[in-house]
């Protein structure tokens, strides 16, 4: 069931997820097409996330937005205030005015957070929430997965020490799947849709944003599932759902985005992920469940919380065998 409406104000609205967003030519949501999908949000009792460009929007604008409860995601910059600030530069997250009341999202490729992740260890006691997405996960080798291990370990270190002293730490890599009891995904196509600039609905902004035949080899496709004149159309809503996912709905790496665009680019399939986007959540469970057994050292931390030992990093190696 669909409960969230994400609305594009712009083609350079900042992405916050794995896709990325190359459009340079700035392009605002006409105000017609603002305004209904506000009203279309209303009717279909749906919470609104507004996702912002790193420009003041005209006047009008702002009072359409301020008319209905929302939440909304600008891209970082000093003195921005927002339920989620997007960060894409690692290496300058010492130049951040970090607010205690604000949820920051990280994005960073895999070379740069390998070179930079240390930058992480100063910001986890100054924020209420920490969001990594790693931007190239796609493109990970065998080498980068015993780097990510290792990176991982050195942060879950980090966190220890901020449980150990009472503060609990929001760091999605981490401490979520320690929190989790069931898949926690971003549910793209089963719970939140997106609107964008062009007055059509899509999965999410990936689709929308996506490069054509760049990205899916499938021509001039938009991915568009309707429009605010004749509302949703999701071909084989199914598959965006967990009980059409064999192999996410068996495994228990909670924290795992489950990324449909993701899926999409690189198996052809919204209910597959690639080998790299499995294995990289596995490594992130398997070292929550040692920072789990690590806090517990220090006195009893979430006695009914347990993750299970695995003996493997992908499942499909299981479906294999």
């Amino acid at each position: 069931m669909i409960k969230y409406l994400v609305i594009l104000l712009d083609d350079t609205s900042v992405s916050y997820c794995h896709y990325e967003n190359n459009k340079a030519e700035r392009k605002l949501i006409s105000l017609e097409d603002l305004n209904e999908g506000i009203f279309y949000a209303m009717k279909e009792n749906l919470s609104i996330q507004f996702v912002y460009p790193d420009y003041e929007l005209p006047a009008e604008y702002k009072d359409a937005i301020n008319t209905v409860d929302h939440s909304c995601v600008k891209p970082y910059a000093k003195g921005v205030k927002a339920d989620v600030l997007v960060i894409n530069d690692i290496d300058k997250l010492g130049n951040v005015d970090w607010q205690q009341d604000t949820a920051y999202v990280l994005r960073v490729d895999k070379s740069k957070l390998f070179a930079f992740y240390q930058n992480i260890i100063s910001v986890l006691p100054k924020v209420m929430r920490l969001n990594v997405v790693l931007t190239d996960v796609e493109t990970f080798t065998e080498c980068d997965f015993d780097a990510y291990r290792k990176l991982l370990t050195e942060l879950a270190d980090v966190v220890k020490t901020e449980y150990v002293r009472g503060r609990i730490v929001q760091f999605n890599l981490l401490s979520d799947r320690i929190m989790l009891d069931a898949m926690n995904n971003c549910n793209a196509g089963v719970e939140n849709i997106t609107l964008a600039t062009d007055g059509r609905f899509y999965i999410c902004p990936g689709f929308y944003f996506a490069e054509d035949d760049a990205d899916f080899g499938l021509g001039k496709a938009k991915f568009s599932v309707g429009d605010l004149k004749n509302g949703l159309d999701i071909k084989n809503s199914q598959l965006y759902r967990m009980t059409h996912a064999p192999i996410c709905r068996k495994c228990d790496a909670y924290q795992c985005k489950r990324c449909v665009w993701l899926n999409r680019k690189t198996t052809y399939e919204v209910n597959t992920p690639s080998h790299e986007q499995c294995v990289v959540a596995h490594l992130e469970r398997n070292v929550s469940r040692e920072l789990l057994k690590g806090i517990r050292e220090y006195g009893e931390f979430m006695p009914e919380k347990e993750i299970k030992e695995i003996d493997y990093i992908d499942p499909f190696n299981i479906v294999k065998d």
